[in-house]
C-alpha cells in the first residue's frame, strides 16, 4: 500500500529491533527521509476506526519527544483534507485494554499509539533526516484488543494463523472481540488505502520545495524513502 516510485518500504510488525536494523540499512542506501505509515490505536475518545491523523510529534512514556518536520506534516494534512495534526505515542509493547490506553493518554497527552513511530522518529533524529508520521485509527479507545490478535502478529507484519487459532482454542470467548477487531481493522485499512492515494506518489515529501531548497544538492538526489 505504501509502495511507490522512490519509496523503500520496511515492515516490522511491532518488532523494534528488526525495524531499527531495517531503517539503518535504508539510511546506508542514501535514504533522504523517513515516514511512519500504518494503523494505530486510539488513546482519546471520539476517534473511530478509519480516522486519519498526522503526527505533530512522537512521544514516549519515558518523556522522549521527536518533532515531525513541520512543512511535510502540513502538506500531508492538507492533502488529506485537513487531517488533525496531533501527538502520537510510541510504545514497545502492545496497549490492548481501555484502562491502559486512557492511562497512556494521561501520561503522554497523545491521542493515538503505535509500536513503530518512535523507532522511526529516533532513527530520523539520529541521522538528521526529515521525519513524518501518518496513521489511521484501527481500535477505538473503549475497545479491548484480544490476545489472539496480538499473538498472531509476525515481525514482518503478516498474521500467523497458527498462533491465532491456538489462542482461540485456549480462550474461545475471544471470538466476538476478535471479530470486532477484524471489522475495525478492515475499516482502518480501507481508509489507509484511500488516504495513500490522496497523499500521492511521494507521500507528500516530493512536494516539499521549501525543504529541498535547504538541502545540499547531493541530498536532494537521493535514494529510496523508508516507510
Amino acid at each position: 500500500m505504501a509502495a511507490g516510485p522512490g519509496i523503500m518500504v520496511v515492515s516490522s510488525g511491532g518488532c523494534a529491533v528488526s525495524l531499527e536494523k531495517a531503517l539503518n540499512c535504508a539510511v546506508a542506501k542514501n535514504a533522504c527521509a523517513i515516514i511512519s505509515f500504518g494503523i494505530a490505536g486510539a488513546l482519546a475518545p471520539g476517534l473511530s476506526p478509519g480516522s486519519a491523523l498526522v503526527a505533530r510529534a512522537i512521544v514516549t512514556e519515558s518523556g522522549e519527544s521527536f518533532e515531525s518536520d513541520r512543512a511535510w506534516t502540513q502538506r500531508i494534512s492538507k492533502a488529506l483534507g485537513g487531517a488533525p495534526i496531533v501527538d502520537i505515542a510510541g510504545v514497545d509493547a502492545p496497549v490492548t485494554g481501555p484502562q491502559g490506553k486512557r492511562a497512556l493518554h494521561l501520561i503522554t497527552g497523545a491521542v493515538a499509539v503505535d509500536m513503530e513511530s518512535h523507532v522511526a522518529a529516533r532513527a530520523a533524529h539520529r541521522h538528521q533526516l526529515p521525519f513524518a508520521a501518518f496513521r489511521v485509527i484501527s481500535d477505538p479507545v473503549h475497545r479491548e484488543v484480544p490476545h489472539a490478535a496480538v499473538v498472531g502478529m509476525r515481525p514482518d507484519g503478516t498474521v500467523s494463523l497458527r498462533a491465532l487459532v491456538r489462542s482461540l482454542l485456549r480462550e474461545p470467548r475471544q471470538l466476538p472481540q476478535l471479530t470486532r477487531t477484524a471489522l475495525d481493522a478492515g475499516a482502518a485499512f480501507a481508509a489507509l488505502l484511500r488516504s495513500r492515494k490522496m497523499i500521492a506518489s511521494g507521500l507528500g515529501f516530493g512536494d516539499l520545495g521549501e525543504l529541498l531548497l535547504d538541502m545540499p544538492r547531493e541530498d536532494i538526489v537521493c535514494g529510496s524513502l523508508p516507510v
